[in-house]
């Protein structure tokens, strides 16, 4: 449990930004390297410390990042998390490394992703029904063969059914977002759809980096409406505090998603710009995202709590 000191001083940091935004409550999504995961997963005690803990700094969780998995790094950043119904939530967790080792052809990325959604249902407010846990797109596309994918499918349905039996448990369910990304089984929206077509769509769903789909993408409100139409959830969506040169087509993406007929996730992760930032520099960030949700239409639900 060497792991849990330093990650409870870290969400000092986030006690810190939510007394700057004068939010009652700031939403975190945390990364839980595997070896925190696992003594995590069985020692009850250690879950309700960890809880203390974020209730202390009026802290919130609903979501956990299962990327990267090695300690340290090891997977592109994925970073800060948000309700769209209600504002804004961040990352604790510093990410780095661009590897993606273990792949979901091998069991310890099921095992990680399980014990991470059993922490999260102890993590959960009394009053939230579900969570979500964040992965990688399956795997490195190059040398993805037919054994890959049977041995991904038979370790994805065993994920399906330890998430099942958690939720028959709890009585509250946790889904899994898979996140496309550049050279992974998981890229475009037509690959996309062609590998997540035989899952479980009830428990296993998308979670969309709008960077990648503004910057990949031809057509990124398409491509949206393509997952959709497939009868792919959008589990969770991410984007950047500084989008730079893919503004425009970050925010035809952001429209795609909250549009008229109503948000298509119920968890908005914001990206912060790595480790090392200060309390300022992440409400900045924060401000940022609410301003272009605002820009919208879309506002947090109760005025006097902009960030969750």
């Amino acid at each position: 449990m060497s792991n849990l000191p330093a990650l409870v001083a870290e969400l000092d940091n986030y006690g810190a930004v939510r007394a700057r935004l004068g939010a009652d409550r700031l939403g975190v999504d945390l990364w839980l390297p595997p070896t925190l995961a696992a003594a995590l997963a069985v020692e009850s005690r250690a879950r309700t410390r960890l809880r203390a803990e974020l209730d202390a700094r009026r802290l919130e969780v609903v979501t956990l990042s299962g990327a990267p998995f090695a300690e340290g790094g090891g997977e592109p950043p994925t970073d800060a998390a948000a309700q769209p119904d209600s504002g804004a939530q961040l990352d604790a967790g510093a990410r780095s490394g661009a590897g993606v080792e273990p792949s979901w052809t091998e069991p310890a990325r099921r095992e990680y992703t399980l014990d991470l959604a059993r922490i999260l249902l102890d993590l959960l407010d009394a009053d939230a029904v579900r969570g979500a846990v964040s992965t990688i797109g399956l795997g490195p596309r190059p040398g993805w063969a037919e054994a890959a994918d049977k041995a991904s499918l038979g370790i994805l349905r065993r994920l399906s059914a330890g998430l099942a039996d958690l939720a028959w448990q709890n009585g509250r369910a946790v889904r899994v977002g898979f996140q496309p990304a550049p050279g992974l089984v998981l890229d475009t929206p037509e690959q996309t759809v062609a590998a997540m077509s035989r899952m479980d769509r009830e428990r296993l769903g998308v979670c969309l980096d709008l960077g990648h789909v503004a910057r990949s993408w031809p057509d990124p409100a398409g491509g949206i409406e393509a997952l959709t139409d497939a009868g792919l959830s959008v589990i969770e969506v991410r984007l950047a505090a500084v989008p730079g040169g893919t503004t425009e087509p970050w925010r035809t993406a952001l429209r795609q998603v909250f549009g008229a007929a109503g948000p298509l996730t119920e968890y908005l992760t914001l990206q912060s710009r790595g480790p090392g930032q200060t309390p300022e520099q992440i409400a900045a960030d924060v401000a940022y995202l609410l301003a272009e949700l605002a820009a919208l239409g879309l506002a947090p639900e109760v005025e006097t709590c902009p960030v969750r």
